[in-house]
C-alpha cells in the first residue's frame, strides 16, 4: 500500500455546533434546536489512532459529521488539515468517511466492489492495488464472495476497504466495532493502527463501549459528554492528567471504560442526574482551564493548499463506471442476478400470458367488444403493475447507495439515473417484445399480420411499463419505504386509468373538465392505440333485431374514447413523449437538494 509521504495534521479548534432536533417533519415547520457541540478541540496527526468516545448523545457523530463538511445546521469554530481550512471539497479528495449504514449492491463480489467504488472518485485503480487492501483487512479469503453473503465483521472491513484504497491522510469511522462480537472488534481496531502506521494515515474513530484490548492500539482519546469535553489528548497523558486531578484508575480497570463512566451522566435518580451533571461540568470546565484554545494552528508547515489525490474524473468515465456496475448487478451469477434478470426479461411477458386463461375465443359479438375492452384495462394494468414491481424490488439499493454517496461527491443524481436507464430500457423493449408477441393474437385474429400494428402494440407496452418505473423512481426520491411508493404510485396510475382509459367507464358519463384533462394523461393514449388495434380492423357479428341492436365500431369507440377514429401516429408520438419525459424530469428531480428530513430518513 502507498505510503502518504508528507506529515499531515488535522485541527479542530474550538468547535461549537447547533442541530435541529426532534424536527416536526417537512410539513411541520423546523423543531427544536440545540447546541450539540460546545467548544471541541482534536489533533490528529499522520499514523495516529484517534478514538472520540462517549455515551449515547454525547455528540461522537455530531463531530465527525462536522469535520467530514456534512453536518446540517450552524457551526462555529476552525477544522483544518495543515493549517489550511478542510472545506467539503478538500476533505472528498484527501479524506475518507465510513458511516454505521454503508451499502452494498448485491451480486458484486468483494474484489469488484472495492474496483469499481473508489475508481468513480478519480484515478486509474490497479489490480495489485486491490489485492493489497484486501490482503491488508483481511480479506483476500472472501476477495470472490458475493457481498450479500459477507457477515458483519466482513461488511465493515469491506466498507473501510472502499475508503483505503483511495490513500486517504485521514479516515473517519463512525462506530466500526459497533455489533461487533470481541474477536473482531479486537480485528477491526489492530487492522486500523497497523494501516495507520504503515501508511501514515491518521484515524478518528467513535466508540461507545470500548474494551480494555483495544487501549494499547489507541494513540490519542477525546472523551465527550453532552458536547462538552472532558479530556482530549495522548493516552498515555491521559491517565497521568486524571490522576492528577483526583481520579485515578484503579488497577485491573479498563482506563477506557472508566473514564467513559466518569464523563457519562447518571440517569438513574434524579440525585444521581444532578451530582453527575454537576461533576461533569466541573470536569468540562477544569479541562478547558488547563488547556486553553490556540488561535493559530498547532501545524504550520501547510500554510498552502493542500494537493488533491486524483484529478476530478470526467462524466463520461463516471458514468461508465456505474453502467458497468449495473451490468455486473443484473448478470451476476446468483439469486441477485437470477431475480433481477426475471424481473426485467421474463415478469411482464408472464404477466401477458394469464390473459390467454381468461380472453381466448372473443368472438365479434356485442358482448364480444365489451369482453375485448376488459382485456386492454387488463394489459394496462399489468403493463404499470409489472413495472412497478421492477422498479421498486431494483431500484430502492441505488437510491440508497446514491444518498451515501453524495455527501462524497462520488456522482449526481443525474449520471446515475442515466447509467440505470441506459441498463434498463433496452432489456424493458425486449420484454415489451415478448410480451406482445403474447398478447399479440388475443387483441387480433391470426389473418390479420401487420408490422405496424406490432409496432403499436409495442409502443403501448413498453411506454406503460416505463411510465410506471419512471414515476416509481421518482417517488422512491422522497418516499424510503419501497412499499410505500409503490401505494402511491399505483392510486396515481389507478385514478388515469378509471378516468382515462375509457375501460372503466365511458367519456360520455365523464363532466367536460374530466374529458379535457384526460389528454395530459398516458393512459389516454395508451388505450386508444390498444383500442386501434383491437377495433379497428373488426365487424360485429350480428344481425339487428327489435330486441338487439349490433354496435358499430365508431360508435362504441367514440363512446368509449370520445373518438370515432383515433389518430394512431399522435398517440405513439404521446405515449412514448410521457415515458421519456418522465424519464428527463426525473434526471432534473435528482439534480436538486433535497429538504433535511428527506437527507435525514434516507441517512439514518
Amino acid at each position: 500500500m502507498k505510503m502518504i509521504g508528507s506529515d499531515y495534521v488535522l485541527e479542530a479548534h474550538n468547535i461549537f455546533h447547533t442541530t435541529e432536533v426532534d424536527g416536526g417533519g417537512c410539513f411541520n415547520g423546523a423543531g427544536n434546536s440545540a447546541l450539540v457541540l460546545k467548544g471541541v478541540n482534536l489533533t490528529v496527526h499522520s499514523g495516529e489512532v484517534m478514538a472520540i468516545l462517549g455515551s449515547k448523545g454525547s455528540g461522537k457523530r455530531a463531530l465527525l459529521d462536522v469535520i467530514a463538511r456534512r453536518a446540517d445546521g450552524a457551526t462555529r469554530g476552525q477544522v483544518l488539515l495543515n493549517g489550511s481550512p478542510l472545506s467539503k471539497a478538500l476533505f472528498q479528495q484527501r479524506c475518507g468517511y465510513v458511516t454505521q449504514s454503508c451499502t452494498f449492491v448485491p451480486g458484486l463480489t468483494v474484489a469488484q466492489t472495492l474496483h469499481y467504488t473508489p475508481t468513480i472518485l478519480g484515478g486509474y485503480l490497479k489490480s495489485s492495488k486491490v489485492r493489497q487492501v484486501l490482503a491488508d483487512l483481511a480479506l483476500s479469503q472472501v476477495a470472490h464472495k458475493r457481498v450479500e453473503y459477507l457477515n458483519i465483521s466482513e461488511a465493515r472491513r469491506l466498507a473501510i476497504g472502499i475508503q483505503l484504497v483511495r490513500d486517504p491522510v485521514m479516515l473517519l469511522l463512525d462506530e466500526p466495532t459497533q455489533g461487533l462480537d470481541p474477536l473482531s472488534a479486537y480485528l477491526l481496531i489492530s487492522i486500523l493502527s497497523n494501516t495507520a502506521k504503515k501508511t501514515g494515515c491518521g484515524i478518528l474513530l467513535s466508540l461507545e463501549k470500548p474494551r480494555s484490548d483495544v487501549f494499547p492500539f489507541l494513540d490519542r482519546a477525546l472523551f465527550l459528554c453532552l458536547g462538552g469535553v472532558v479530556y482530549s489528548g495522548g493516552t498515555r497523558a491521559m491517565l497521568e492528567y486524571f490522576h492528577a486531578i483526583g481520579f485515578p484508575c484503579p488497577q485491573l480497570e479498563n482506563p477506557l471504560m472508566y473514564y467513559l463512566c466518569l464523563s457519562t451522566v447518571d440517569r438513574r435518580s434524579r440525585d444521581r442526574f444532578l451530582e453527575s451533571s454537576q461533576q461533569i461540568e466541573a470536569l468540562v470546565e477544569r479541562f478547558s482551564r488547563e488547556t486553553p484554545i490556540s488561535d493559530a494552528p498547532l501545524n504550520n508547515m501547510g500554510t498552502g493548499k493542500v494537493p488533491l489525490a486524483y484529478g476530478k474524473p470526467g462524466e463520461l468515465k463516471v458514468w461508465s463506471m456505474l453502467y458497468l456496475k449495473l451490468l455486473a448487478s443484473t448478470f451476476s451469477c446468483g439469486v441477485v442476478g437470477m431475480k433481477t434478470l426475471f424481473l426485467r426479461m421474463l415478469l411482464l411477458p408472464l404477466a401477458m400470458s394469464l390473459m390467454w386463461g381468461f380472453y381466448t375465443n372473443v368472438g365479434d359479438t356485442p358482448s364480444g367488444f365489451f369482453t375485448k375492452n376488459g382485456l386492454i384495462l387488463n394489459i394496462l394494468g399489468l403493463s404499470y403493475g409489472c413495472g412497478i414491481l421492477t422498479t421498486i424490488s431494483l431500484f430502492p439499493i441505488w437510491r440508497k447507495k446514491f444518498s451515501q454517496d453524495t455527501p462524497e461527491g462520488l456522482y449526481s443524481g443525474t449520471t446515475l439515473l442515466v447509467a440505470y436507464n441506459a441498463v434498463s430500457i433496452p432489456f424493458s423493449i425486449a420484454s415489451a417484445a415478448l410480451a406482445s408477441c403474447v398478447v399479440y393474437p388475443l387483441l387480433l385474429d391470426s389473418k390479420f399480420n401487420s408490422a405496424t400494428i406490432f409496432a403499436y402494440l409495442l409502443v403501448a407496452l413498453w411506454s406503460s411499463f416505463v411510465l410506471a418505473e419512471q414515476l416509481s423512481i421518482a417517488f422512491l426520491l422522497v418516499v424510503k419505504v419501497p412499499f410505500n411508493a409503490a401505494i402511491a404510485v399505483t392510486y396515481v396510475l389507478v385514478i388515469s386509468i378509471a378516468l382515462a382509459s375509457g375501460t372503466v367507464r365511458s367519456f360520455k358519463g365523464l363532466q367536460p373538465w374530466l374529458q379535457d384533462n384526460t389528454k395530459g394523461t398516458h393512459t389516454r393514449y395508451a388505450s386508444s392505440l390498444l383500442h386501434s388495434i383491437a377495433f379497428q380492423s373488426r365487424k360485429p357479428n350480428c344481425t339487428s333485431t327489435a330486441s338487439v341492436v349490433c354496435p358499430k365500431v365508431a360508435d362504441f369507440m367514440h363512446e368509449r374514447l370520445g373518438l370515432p377514429d383515433p389518430d394512431e401516429t399522435i398517440d405513439v408520438a404521446a405515449s412514448c413523449a410521457f415515458a421519456v419525459g418522465l424519464a428527463a424530469f426525473n434526471m432534473l428531480l435528482y439534480l436538486f437538494p433535497m429538504p433535511r428530513c428527506v437527507r435525514q430518513k434516507f441517512k439514518d
